[in-house]
């Protein structure tokens, strides 16, 4: 005759938390309850299949397993049956995890940057549950469908405002690591909010790599770009012309000031940003190209080449002040994208390289679902910016927008 389960024992386990035993875990006072109720569940599924049997059947015993909870791990008795037609619902037969909080908790851990040590060790502590670093790339490694369809998802056919910038990784290629970039285009839709449209990877950074995935965004159904924010890479706005002919294009002022302030001598420095701040700061178009010829006129003989880069760059580098300060903000400066490579730089600061590309784009897109979960709202000043859009680019917004 079987021994009868043993209850849980309720003013034990007060005693054992009053002793500081804790709730869950390894050895956690939850442990012994979680196994009596679901060996009794397992039990009342047995139950009910045999009572549905034609032919004749009954109980034949119990087989053990380990299975890992969240109150940590524990032998599972499985009920069986004599005939073995019972198939177990609550814990299938090769099931060995209680529920998948556990690789939600991994996922979770994953995406704020944390080694696959640091997650064992978490996990440990957390569950009194140990898994391999094979056991955690298995689990990570579901990512990349759900990165893959994310990656391939219809846009919209409209963005008022995008921003395009690359950040550079290193990435094990037959042997050796290797500089490899990631495109990254941040954009605002028709409601204000943040949305990044999407993540590609490449040898290296150059205008022609940026054709293809500006294909891409059309492809995926991006119609029309009002205005697209970019550093000062070259051939950057013939590339987006190729693709987007009706699209103004901004040169990032702040990466232009950079490169500038290279080539100025350390004595010079402060003067020249003294004076450059006049161009770039101007209150309307006329005063900053005054500002600009000023700034030729004192330091064109000593530093023609960087003069030189404003002069041929102005075109696209002066494209916001036609607008208000709420839209200047958001569009001087590639600063919103740069926001986005921070946040992935968090995430990767402790890894020097990546074994191959989808351990790091399945990092980077953990990264983004933790990032986007706070952009829920427009960006401030949104309806006033959108207004200003409306009578800057006629006609290109009525069928988006209702007034």
């Amino acid at each position: 005759m079987p021994k009868p389960t043993p209850t849980f024992d309720m003013e034990a386990a007060i005693a054992a938390l009053c002793e500081g035993q804790d709730l869950t875990g390894k050895d956690g006072v939850l442990t012994p309850l979680i196994k009596q109720l679901t060996e009794a569940a397992m039990q009342a599924e047995l139950d009910s299949h045999l009572s549905q049997e034609e032919a004749p059947n009954r109980k034949n015993g119990s087989s053990s397993k380990t299975v890992k909870s969240t109150a940590g791990s524990f032998e599972l008795k499985t009920p069986r049956d004599r005939t073995g037609t019972f198939e177990p619902q609550l814990v299938k037969k090769h099931q060995t995890h209680l529920t998948d909080e556990i690789e939600r908790k991994i996922l979770a851990v994953f995406a704020l940057g944390n080694s696959y040590q640091d997650i064992r060790g978490h996990i440990e502590d957390l569950y009194g549950i140990s898994v391999s670093n094979g056991t955690l790339n298995a689990i990570t490694d579901k990512l990349l469908p759900e990165l893959q369809a994310w990656r391939e998802r219809d846009l919209d056919a409209i963005y008022p405002i995008v921003w395009l910038d690359a950040i550079h990784y290193k990435i094990k290629e037959n042997g050796r690591y290797i500089s490899k970039a990631i495109y990254t285009i941040l954009a605002l839709n028709i409601e204000g909010k943040k949305e990044l449209l999407g993540l590609y990877l490449s040898d290296q950074e150059g205008a022609h790599h940026w054709l293809s995935v500006l294909t891409d965004l059309y492809n995926r159904g991006v119609k029309d770009i009002l205005i697209a924010c970019v550093d000062g890479l070259k051939g950057f706005p013939e590339a987006i012309e190729s693709v987007y002919p009706n699209t103004e294009i901004q040169h990032c002022i702040i990466h232009q000031i950079r490169n500038s302030m290279k080539y100025i001598a350390s004595k010079n420095q402060k003067a020249f940003m003294a004076d450059l701040k006049c161009v770039y700061k101007a209150a309307t178009l006329n005063a900053a190209e005054t500002a600009l010829d000023d700034l030729e006129a004192k330091w064109g003989d000593k530093y023609p080449m960087v003069i030189k880069s404003w002069r041929t760059k102005w075109p696209t580098l002066s494209t916001y002040f036609k607008y208000p300060d709420y839209v200047r903000t958001a569009i001087y400066t590639t600063n919103a994208v740069e926001a986005v490579h921070r946040q992935f730089r968090k995430l990767t600061k402790t890894k020097g390289g990546f074994a191959n590309e989808n351990s790091l784009l399945k990092l980077l897109y953990a990264g983004i679902l933790k990032a986007s979960e706070r952009w829920t709202h427009p960006i401030q000043n949104w309806n006033l910016t959108l207004s200003q859009l409306t009578i800057h680019f006629p006609e290109r917004l009525d069928d988006y927008i209702s007034l």
